[in-house]
């Protein structure tokens, strides 16, 4: 018996995060992801950017260029929805596409936009039951999430930096959120004047503990997909969380670590008691986060840079 379980011990502390926790790829190449066999992928206009510059994938924006869209859908989400039907055929669960963040303030606009992108998919062959729309947690796309959820469209809530915001989707009956563990070190670190934090120290790992406590204690089905990793470490300590999206060096990392080094994280329970936020406790809340309110409008900048960084190179 102990030569067996001494055979299904995990190779390494990727092999052991997967044990307890989905692996998703945060990454627009599909070698990379191939390599590392997660189960789900997430894309946003940073890392189709980035990968619609390779050689590789240039037969992907040579098809953007050359077909028409859905109505409603731009070249450049088409471009998009191209990457996100190849990395269909590498991942066995979801793909994540994101909605235009420019729409981040407009609840109607992001629905619509929402249903675009999934009827998009659907001539290119993929089904909606493959897909996540990705919605900043701005008020306005939360209430479009809860109009998606409603009609079978699954959605994944970006730029979690606060409870008020993963309560708000909770509550809303999303299928996942992404709180970005390495964003809110960041902002912490140079608020305190900190170089590091031990991973029971770091903020952004605290973070999500409480989140997931929260969503555990009050039995929400909605899963939380831990993102925005800085180091391993943080990783590690969040091992057992539903979900990680983690970046290829890192999953390079994990990979060549022993097993014995991902210890994860306890099952903890929430003292907070349950609550259904409106439009005004849910602003109040944000106003007296200057993080989660600085991280929010500067994650939503940067993906709108970015969308405008590749309608460009699109157009030239």
């Amino acid at each position: 018996m102990a030569d067996t379980a001494a055979q299904t011990l995990p190779d390494n502390a990727l092999e052991a995060l997967r044990e307890r926790t989905t692996v998703v790829a945060d990454s627009g190449d599909f070698e990379t992801i191939r390599a590392y066999r997660p189960t789900d992928a997430t894309t946003n206009p940073s890392l189709v950017l980035q990968a619609a510059g390779d050689a590789r994938y240039r037969h992907l924006v040579d098809e953007a260029l050359a077909s028409t869209p859905t109505r409603g859908v731009t070249r450049v989400e088409r471009l998009m929805t191209l990457f996100g039907r190849e990395l269909t055929g590498v991942v066995s669960r979801y793909v994540s596409t994101e909605v235009d963040a420019r729409l981040s303030f407009d609840t109607d606009a992001t629905v619509r936009k929402a249903r675009a992108l999934i009827a998009d998919y659907d001539a290119l062959g993929v089904p909606a039951d493959r897909i996540l729309i990705k919605i900043a947690s701005t008020w306005a796309g939360i209430r479009a999430a809860s109009v998606l959820e409603s009609e079978g469209i699954a959605c994944n809530m970006t730029l979690i930096f606060s409870l008020a915001q993963a309560q708000a989707c909770f509550e809303a009956g999303v299928t996942l959120i992404s709180p970005f563990v390495g964003r809110i070190t960041d902002w912490y670190k140079k608020a305190e004047g900190v170089e590091h934090y031990a991973p029971t120290e770091d903020p952004g790992v605290l973070s999500v503990q409480r989140i997931n406590a929260y969503a555990k204690t009050h039995g929400y089905p909605t899963q939380v997909m831990a993102a925005s990793f800085r180091n391993r470490d943080q990783i590690l300590a969040l091992s057992g969380a539903d979900l990680m999206t983690i970046s290829p060096a890192l999953l390079e990392e994990l990979a060549g670590m022993d097993a014995s080094q991902a210890p994860g994280m306890s099952q903890q329970t929430s003292e907070i008691p349950r609550v259904s936020l409106d439009r005004a406790r849910f602003d109040w809340a944000m106003n007296a986060d200057a993080m989660a309110t600085e991280k929010l409008a500067e994650g939503i900048r940067k993906f709108a840079d970015d969308q405008v960084a590749l309608e460009a190179q699109m157009a030239g």
